[in-house]
């Protein structure tokens, strides 16, 4: 056997997609080296990305460039904003150191202990003010915490000096130390904090910022030279005297002054020069330098020891003068540095909002135009898949499986409307569908006139088979001759062969069978019916078949596919094997079953056939190679009736699994108390099978002929009627039951329903026989009525008919899917 159906309950549309897969199987693997095999996404992105990550890049070391210099101009002007609490600390610092100078000489030269508390207690204030402004230094440095390394190391060597100066105070009151020793250590914590000043660096290139440095920082030089020397005068005031050293001391220390103040007069600006100036005329200015101009040595004299009392008030004014000319020239460096730190942050900030907003510019517009070519790029994507998919597959199946007029196939426009080179290969895109739809349209319609033809050839030749039946009709009637009536029998076989053939054209002609029946008939009428229209009925038995009744409008299709079924069985088995048919009922639908014991097909033969009738493939050159296969594959679809074929032990089972929507209830009109017979009905004649050892011939019922004992035939619409009495097994069964339990094939009748005999005791058929058979029990019939109609009234409904029919077909645009198979046929199989 080589026929079947898929697994299905006929066929499905696959030509009805409701999706399409967006995916695209490449024709070789895919490799994200390559650069060419890269998604357009990704490539856009890479296009967008790579150019935007080297301008990011480049901005970012300018950024980080101005960045930096940020931070160094930030930590710049903090350091010399703390200038305020460093200078304010050495200005203790001095004051503390030049008042123990003299304190020391006093406590050194005085014997009574109030002088000694009077010392004591003039240096206590002095001290608390010391600790008080180095406090304010340490809070003010806090947030420097994290400045250059070079500024923290100042800063610590200034707490050292410090903590230094702290430890030595206890060593004054007892004067057990030397005054250099004390003071010493007072000159080095002047000397850290004027370091610490000194270290404010705002980087390379920016000379105004280290002038401005450079300038308070010499001044504050000029300051501490000058409380030196106040320092030693207040000394030698207290002492009464000078030392041997003063002298010298004093002069290295007014030179060291006059060259701190030709420095910064140097490095200062006009209106810092005009201010110094205005102070060195300040009386109190001038009065403390007459007094200092008092101790210089002149003309070899002794210089003169300045009192005291007088002094130290005068020298202290003019500290004051100078503390405040430094805090102006501080105050200049400050503003300065602030001023250049804000305009580097600003400009900072500036580059750095101009290149995000460059950035941001060129990644909008990029994302614009990427955007742009991205989505006309899906949207084609999308239209050339759909069309590929979709589309033009379903117009070729509709156009594919057209059976009446061709439809019109609308082609979508291109959804890119642009200009460019992607609207315009959309545009190609479409012509290309439009050009593949017209191609199918006109093969639709030339394979719409080949089906045309196929149709009319079928049906003339129907014409001419009718006519031969109703020829041999004739010829068995009048047939006296045994020998010439077998043959007879076996040319009505044959042309009963050919219109089955005539009707597998309709077939691929997409056309329904003409042969209908109007009320339900028997499964086993249907499966008698279907073995009468094979060569080889002899081989098929019947094992058994349930009571069940078909629906009549199916009946006529259902014959034609059982019979390419069983036609398959015999033509690919031996000949001296049988061919089961076995029905049973499952669940709410029937199984029929067909075993032969054949040649069978490989595997993977079987896996294709099974494909095709699994889908109704279209018609083609290979369809007519495999006409079997192809008919059953249609019909089945048709009739919802799903199809398999499976492998046996030897052969194959062609499984039919019929919906229960196929089956009906069991006529009416039955004769009473018997079984209802097996009913096949086609249009012609009623018929009943014979004993069990007799097998029917071209579907006729085994007759004794009196002479030579030769079973006589009856054509397959004339099969079976229903039975009026009488027992015995129904032909179909090998062994006749005893006594059936339940409802099963039906008892041949004793004498079969003819029209009589002949002169030569042959039996005379009853043509539509079948249709009194409906009605009533089949009694013999007259012969055909001799009124003959009128020519013109039969040639008018024969022409009413042929225009309706022609009508119709024009009408008909039902579609049956029918995808087709790249399969080959094994071993001939249909």
């Amino acid at each position: 056997m080589g026929v079947g159906a898929g697994p299905a309950l006929g066929a499905v549309p696959n030509h009805r997609r409701r999706h399409f897969d967006e995916r695209v199987v490449p024709h070789r693997r895919r490799s994200p080296l390559r650069l060419r095999d890269w998604r357009m996404g990704t490539k856009l992105a890479t296009v967008l990305v790579v150019p935007s990550v080297a301008f990011l890049v480049l901005a970012g070391v300018q950024t980080s460039t101005l960045v930096g210099q940020t931070t160094v101009l930030g930590d710049f002007a903090e350091q010399v904003g703390i200038g305020r609490q460093i200078t304010a600390a050495v200005h203790r610092v001095q004051q503390e150191r030049d008042r123990t100078a003299g304190e020391l000489a006093e406590l050194r030269r005085a014997a009574g202990a109030a002088d000694r508390t009077a010392a004591i207690e003039a240096l206590e204030p002095l001290q608390a003010a010391t600790d008080r402004a180095i406090a304010d230094l340490r809070r003010a440095a806090e947030p420097l915490a994290d400045a250059d390394a070079s500024w923290r190391v100042a800063y610590s060597e200034v707490l050292e000096a410090y903590d230094r100066v702290v430890y030595i105070r206890p060593a004054v009151p007892p004067a057990v130390l030397s005054s250099d020793t004390i003071l010493s250590n007072y000159h080095r914590a002047v000397g850290t904090l004027l370091d610490l000043l000194a270290e404010p660096d705002p980087g390379q290139g920016r000379t105004a910022l280290s002038d401005a440095v450079l300038r308070y920082v010499q001044f504050a030089r000029v300051k501490e030279l000058s409380s030196r020397i106040r320092a030693e005068l207040y000394a030698a005031a207290r002492a009464g005297r000078y030392g041997s050293e003063d002298q010298v001391v004093l002069s290295d220390l007014r030179a060291q002054q006059l060259t701190a103040l030709g420095a910064f007069r140097v490095a200062a600006t006009s209106e810092q020069i005009r201010r110094y100036d205005r102070m060195s005329v300040d009386p109190a200015f001038a009065a403390a330098a007459e007094l200092e101009e008092r101790s210089l040595p002149t003309g070899g004299a002794v210089p003169e020891v300045l009192p005291a009392s007088q002094w130290w008030p005068a020298s202290e004014e003019r500290q004051e003068l100078l503390r405040q000319a430094e805090e102006s020239v501080l105050a200049d460096a400050v503003r300065q540095a602030d001023d250049a730190a804000a305009g580097q942050l600003r400009t900072t900030l500036l580059v750095a909002g101009g290149i995000v907003a460059v950035l941001l510019v060129a990644v909008l517009v990029s994302l614009l135009i990427g955007r742009s070519i991205a989505r006309s790029m899906r949207l084609l994507r999308g239209q050339a898949l759909r069309i590929a998919q979709v589309e033009l597959p379903d117009a070729l199946d509709r156009l594919r499986t057209v059976s009446g007029g061709v439809p019109h196939i609308e082609v979508a426009p291109a959804v890119v409307r642009s200009l460019d080179e992607i609207g315009e290969l959309a545009e190609a895109f479409v012509a290309v569908h439009r050009s593949a739809v017209s191609v199918a349209v006109e093969q639709a319609a030339m394979r719409r006139n080949v089906n045309a033809m196929f149709v009319n050839l079928a049906r003339r030749s129907q014409v001419l088979v009718e006519r031969q039946l109703e020829l041999l009709d004739d010829l068995e009637r009048e047939e006296n001759d045994p020998d010439q009536l077998e043959n007879l029998f076996k040319l009505d076989h044959l042309a009963a062969r050919m219109r089955r053939n005539d009707e597998s054209l309709l077939v691929l002609a997409g056309t329904e069978s003409t042969r209908r029946w109007q009320r339900p008939v028997a499964l086993g009428a249907v499966l008698l019916a279907a073995a009468a229209e094979i060569e080889q009925y002899r081989r098929v038995r019947h094992e058994s078949v349930p009571d069940l009744y078909l629906v009549g409008h199916t009946v006529g299709e259902l014959v034609h596919l059982l019979a390419e079924l069983l036609e398959n069985a015999t033509a690919f088995s031996r000949p001296d094997t049988v061919v089961s048919v076995n029905a049973r009922v499952d669940g709410a639908d029937a199984v029929v079953e067909i075993t032969d014991r054949g040649l069978g097909m490989s595997p993977a033969a079987l896996a294709e056939a099974n494909g095709v009738l699994a889908t109704p493939p279209a018609a083609d050159v290979a369809t007519v190679e495999r006409m079997g296969l192809f008919v059953v594959s249609h019909l089945a679809a048709r009739l919802g009736v799903r199809v398999r074929l499976h492998g046996g032990q030897q052969g194959l089972v062609a499984v039919l699994q019929l919906p229960g929507s196929l089956l009906a209830a069991a006529p009416a009109e039955q004769v009473a108390g018997t079984v209802p017979a097996r009913m096949l009905t086609t249009g012609e004649g009623v018929a009943t099978a014979g004993g069990p050892d007799d097998q029917p011939v071209a579907g006729r019922r085994p007759v004794t002929v009196p002479r030579q004992g030769r079973p006589v035939p009856v054509r397959a619409e004339n099969v079976l009627t229903p039975a009026t009495g009488g027992t015995g097994g129904g032909w179909w069964s090998r062994k006749a039951p005893s006594a059936p339990a339940r409802p099963g094939p039906a008892m041949s009748p004793e004498a079969p329903v003819t029209g009589g005999v002949n002169a030569r005791g042959l039996p005379t058929r009853v043509p539509m026989a079948q249709l009194a058979a409906m009605s009533g029990s089949i009694r013999p019939q007259p012969g055909p009525s001799t009124h003959d109609p009128d020519p013109d009234a039969v040639g008018g409904m024969l022409s009413r008919l042929y225009s309706g029919v022609r009508r119709a077909e024009a009408e008909d645009t039902t579609e049956i899917p029918v995808p087709p198979t790249g399969g080959r046929r094994e071993g001939g199989r249909q």
